[in-house]
């Protein structure tokens, strides 16, 4: 089983999540985006959308950083003082980027005009996303020190995978909360080229080339008011 779930189904995944991406950008490049639901409500999407956003970014880079250098992150836990200081802002922007996913489910599964656009895939994708985040937060609280630790098990794993040459007995000794948490992660990566998320590799260089839009607001007027200049315009 660990085999399937740590050396096969990691290939699986980055399969599906290139293949289908491409073939959805191809042959459907509207659907690449997260389809907004701001003009059916906005105050919660705001604070949501933020701290969710922000935090989920900085959380990411953070696992970046301990795969492609290691050797740095090392370093800077070198120190008592400035090891502490990262568990401690990884831990907050772990929590940050939850409470700001609660509160776009919340909003999504409380608010009748947002739950009538909701897909099965979005819930599905919200909850791989909170799995994502409680079992992180979790690890990050119960078995501590995970900047150094990430290093020395999750780095040469990832890379072994980089490599063709898969080495799955390397997390053979965590613990099941840590390997949920991995695990997870390439669920999310095969869930990805189906849903929402796919907008996250869209890059909106046809922004700076193409003409202005126009916005047209399109307001009931009373009978025989004139339209305003700007409305003419």
């Amino acid at each position: 089983m660990t085999w399937f779930l740590f050396a096969i189904f990691p290939y699986i995944a980055v399969t599906l999540a290139v293949a289908v991406g491409v073939v959805r950008a191809v042959r459907r490049p509207f659907s690449v985006s997260s389809l907004s639901s701001q003009l059916l409500e906005r105050r919660w999407l705001y604070w949501g959308s933020q701290s969710f956003h922000y935090g989920i970014l900085l959380v990411l880079g953070g696992h970046l950083l301990a795969f492609l250098l290691p050797g740095t992150l090392r370093a800077w836990n070198g120190s008592p003082a400035r090891q502490l200081a990262l568990e401690i802002t990884g831990l907050g922007l772990g929590l940050y980027a939850l409470v700001g996913a609660l509160i776009l489910v919340l909003r999504r599964l409380t608010n009748a005009r947002i739950r009538v656009v909701t897909s099965p895939m979005d819930l599905l994708v919200w909850l791989a996303l909170l799995v994502s985040l409680v079992t992180g937060v979790l690890t990050a609280g119960v078995h501590r020190y995970g900047s150094t630790w990430f290093t020395g098990v999750f780095t040469p794993y990832l890379w072994s995978l980089a490599r063709f040459a898969p080495e799955p007995e390397r997390l053979d000794g965590l613990p099941w909360l840590v390997r949920l948490h991995a695990f997870n992660f390439f669920v999310l990566l095969a869930l990805f080229p189906f849903s929402r998320l796919v907008h996250l590799v869209t890059v909106p260089v046809g922004y700076l080339v193409r003409p202005w839009q126009l916005v047209v607001a399109n307001r009931q007027r009373s009978a025989g008011a004139e339209p305003s200049a700007s409305a003419r315009n």
